[in-house]
């Protein structure tokens, strides 16, 4: 058997090599034997415990484990050489040179809770003197002015107002909302909280949705279709049941006004025409918790002139001119888009980055080349033209009028 010693002083002597701390494990391994001052041999929940198991730990080359169990001497070397776990010499005392304390409780009774945010700190959004109400406006205002617990999924093309729509009214009714960017990659841990290490110490972090139930605020969950069946973790939540929090044993009841409102491209149901890459097939009984859908549409051809007109209104003089012409050139390419004749659709969003860049550039047809270049080179030509058209006085909506009967109801 080759003999491993352990140097006491900074090192590990293996086939006379001297292997040293780096800064980053030195203070994971503070960490661990702080956590277990007695253990040399550990498992991936000792890890998990603590916050996480290092890339160093984990990967193939510095894997030490047999059955699961991570040797110290081992982990510490970061040196596999093709010995067997068996021919480790395991250490019998804990490492000299990181302080230990024999009388230290472990892990999991020494964890805190510690949150993002003070408690004292209210994340209610700042609201938009230059914001149009348009769409579910109000009926999403009253479902939080409620303050009854009522889940509701919001679809609709990007870039029509859905997002901005919660947090305006969140805005005037002066409520807290909490905004998660969900993604493939969301689990538990990021939604409901998890471990992780502060300047060497092991705390529990709450996340955004259980933060939200203690204070009764508004969960929006951003994107939601992006997510994976990992979200499955809300199930409770979404009923308005409560949670559990499996990592302290707390189980944590929504206070009054607590409710979730979830955005999404598609209706979970995948994007069929492929135009929202990454979108997931949602499981039906996660959806089946949303007592609503609310499908979000652009606004009408005069709530848009509106909007545009307010966005120039903040920097400057408008053009009244110029907004209408955007607003009809948008609304005809969306036309087609329904159709199925065109690709892309103009969002009311691009309008807005239109107007700004205009008030930059001060030229109308590079700002609008310059915010549509995403777009394929034949369906660019192609909208480029439709606006030549508008610009140049062509009546294009003659035979298609626009309905644009507007209501006074969502400034209520």
């Amino acid at each position: 058997m080759d003999k491993r010693s352990y140097d006491r002083s900074e090192s590990i002597v293996i086939d006379g090599k001297d292997f040293h701390y780096t800064p980053d494990r030195k203070e994971f391994l503070e960490t661990l034997t702080k956590a277990y001052p007695n253990k040399t041999e550990f498992t991936k929940e000792d890890f998990d415990n603590i916050g996480h198991m290092p890339y160093w730990v984990k990967s193939a080359r510095y894997n030490f484990k047999n059955n699961g169990v991570f040797n110290l001497t081992a982990v510490v070397s970061g040196y596999n050489g093709g010995y067997e776990p068996e021919n480790v010499v395991p250490i019998t005392a804990p490492i000299p040179s990181i302080q230990t304390t024999q009388n230290m409780p472990v892990a999991a009774k020494t964890e805190t809770v510690v949150n993002v945010m003070e408690d004292n700190v209210k994340i209610i959004p700042e609201k938009m003197s230059n914001y149009v109400p348009f769409g579910h406006f109000k009926d999403v205002k009253n479902i939080i002015k409620s303050k009854i617990f009522f889940p509701v999924f919001v679809t609709g093309l990007s870039g029509n107002g859905k997002t901005l729509m919660i947090e305006q009214v969140c805005a005037q009714l002066k409520r807290e909302l909490y905004r998660v960017n969900i993604t493939i990659e969301t689990d538990e841990d990021d939604l409901m909280g998890g471990h992780t290490l502060v300047n060497g110490n092991i705390v529990y972090r709450e996340g955004p949705v259980v933060k939200a139930m203690r204070k009764g605020a508004v969960l929006l969950l951003d994107e939601v279709d992006l997510g994976s069946n990992k979200l499955m973790c809300l199930q409770s939540v979404l009923e308005g049941k409560g949670y559990l929090i499996k990592k302290t044993g707390e189980w944590v009841t929504p206070a009054k006004g607590f409710t979730i409102l979830a955005t999404a491209n598609t209706k979970g149901q995948g994007s069929e025409d492929g135009k929202f890459i990454g979108t997931q097939i949602m499981n039906e009984a996660m959806l089946e918790r949303f007592a609503i859908t609310m499908q979000q549409e652009y606004p009408p051809v005069t709530t848009e002139r509106k909007i545009l007109s307010k966005e120039m209104e903040l920097t400057g003089d408008v053009d009244e001119e110029f907004v209408t012409k955007l607003v009809d050139w948008a609304d005809i390419i969306r036309k087609t888009y329904y159709e199925g004749a065109i690709d892309d659709v103009v969002t009311t969003r691009r309008l807005v980055h239109i107007v700004n860049a205009y008030k930059m550039f001060g030229d109308k047809l590079k700002s609008i080349t310059m915010c549509i270049s995403r777009f394929d080179e034949e369906t660019r030509n192609a909208v480029l033209d439709l606006y030549s058209k508008i610009d140049a006085g062509v009546d294009l909506n003659a035979e298609n009028p626009v309905d644009e009967t507007e209501s006074s109801e969502y400034n209520d």
